[in-house]
């Protein structure tokens, strides 16, 4: 029982290690606002005329991804406007919580990216997957001696 206890707890120990060794913060090269899946990135141009309120940030984080209305450098509730004579296709403004409006300029799609993306590519991948596949068949191969070997004394 304490072999099949160390066992486990390696195999634990190696798992944790091969899912802990892709950092999982994310590095922004810009600060941006994403509204209607599409991301804007901020400018150092501020706008005065303003048309409509299109929406606003739904979710903040400096360090992770998330879908919806998000901004990696405003706070949830931080309004989106459009600009009068210019397309949102193009650009939008953003007010700043001194009451100035900063535009942003359309970027592409936005694409939340999962925690996992490349995480079995290349070479590396294959030493995971095959670790992955080394260890779960020496856990089957405990747990069923250990199944046998019960089974055997209960008869």
């Amino acid at each position: 029982m304490k072999c099949l206890f160390s066992l486990v707890s390696l195999m634990v120990f190696i798992c944790l290690f091969l899912v802990s060794s892709k950092s999982l913060a994310t590095s922004w090269a810009y600060s941006f606002v994403v509204w209607e899946n599409h991301i804007y990135v901020i400018s150092d141009e501020y706008v005065s005329d303003i048309k409509m309120e299109i929406g606003h940030v739904t979710k903040h984080s400096d360090m992770d991804s998330y879908p919806g209305n998000f901004s990696n450098a405003f706070k949830e509730g931080t309004k989106y406007f459009s600009i009068k004579g210019i397309s949102t296709k193009e650009a939008i403004a953003v007010k700043e919580p001194d009451g100035r409006y900063i535009k942003a300029y359309q970027n592409g799609e936005y694409k939340v990216r999962s925690a996992f993306d490349g995480f079995f590519n290349g070479q590396q991948g294959v030493i995971k997957i095959s670790a992955l596949f080394i260890i779960g068949a020496i856990a089957a191969a405990i747990i069923y001696k250990f199944k046998y070997t019960n089974n055997k004394y209960l008869h």
